[in-house]
């Protein structure tokens, strides 16, 4: 077997990336997605693409955050870890997968593959999420009509929240922030993600009972693909009163409100009381992702 030959990509022979099957259905679900040619790097044997990965950045962003496409042939892990271990950024993999990909022989054996490469590139798998895709057939959720919403221009109000929110949470990247940084790490990646996205800062919301009593935050937003659900959060001494679902329901009346005529969200597959708010509001999981965390960030 010949050697492998790892190589960038660039606007001229781009069209090498397209050249590999996709049985995930990857090439569908990026069709929102911009990715940069210069970000892209294949593995070559005998002048066959054997592995490939896409990273992702922001249309302002200097270094990628992401790789966000990665495919692997079966056989071909140790290209596939080269392909990663030899890139210049060390970032965050996401392996996008679809729905029940578990049950299907197939599916799961091109997914296996894939984990198996980044596993030998030294990639940690942090955490699985469900993605939810919402559209105008689900039906609007109802509005409880239970808080009062306002708009909030001091962002320590949403450090404050925040901190209290992830002293109690769910989310593994909130959590492996707190456990590098504690929770004024935790609340600062996720304000720096909510100025990141290009929707207006005016749009952040903070709830409150009629009585005035502070319940929790909620981020409408756009990130580079489209509308979707920033962030949803209830504060600690408020939980237990299903008021996630009434922050949910206003997120998503905000955004069809902007002109939004899709709405896509995540949460952590092990975070089952907003799993079942999101079924509850009408929003289907459309796929699902695997994060691992790079060789860079271990330790």
């Amino acid at each position: 077997m010949t050697d492998v030959v790892i190589r960038a990509l660039d606007a001229s022979d781009a069209a090498l990336f397209d050249s590999m099957p996709d049985p995930l259905g990857a090439r569908e679900g990026h069709r929102l997605t911009r990715h940069r040619p210069e970000w892209k790097r294949v593995a070559l044997r005998d002048g066959r693409v054997v592995a490939r990965g896409a990273w992702w950045g922001g249309p302002d962003d200097t270094e990628p955050v992401n790789v966000n496409w990665f495919d692997v042939a079966e056989g071909e892990e140790e290209a596939g870890a080269a392909l990663l271990a030899s890139a210049p950024w060390q970032v965050e993999l996401e392996l996008n997968l679809p729905s029940g990909w578990r049950d299907d022989t197939a599916l799961r054996g091109a997914a296996d593959t894939r984990i198996t490469a980044a596993r030998k590139a030294g990639y940690d798998l942090l955490v699985e999420r469900l993605m939810y895709r919402w559209t105008p057939g689900h039906g609007l959720p109802e509005r409880p009509g239970r808080l009062v919403f306002r708009s909030e221009p001091d962002d320590a109000v949403f450090f404050d929240a925040l901190r209290r929110i992830h002293s109690a949470t769910l989310d593994a990247h909130a959590l492996k922030a707190i456990e590098q940084g504690g929770l004024d790490q935790a609340a600062q990646e996720e304000l720096d993600f909510f100025h990141w996205c290009p929707s207006p800062r005016q749009w952040w919301q903070v709830a409150h009972t009629p009585q005035g009593e502070p319940v929790g935050i909620h981020i409408p937003a756009h990130n580079p693909s489209g509308p979707c659900i920033g962030f949803i959060g209830v504060l600690p001494e408020q939980r237990g009163r299903g008021y996630a679902y009434d922050l949910l329901a206003e997120c998503t009346h905000f955004l069809v409100e902007h002109g939004a005529e899709f709405v896509a969200a995540a949460t952590d597959r092990g975070n089952v009381p907003m799993a079942t708010n999101f079924a509850k509001a009408g929003f289907p999981v459309v796929k699902e992702r695997l994060n691992f965390t790079s060789p860079a960030t271990h330790g």
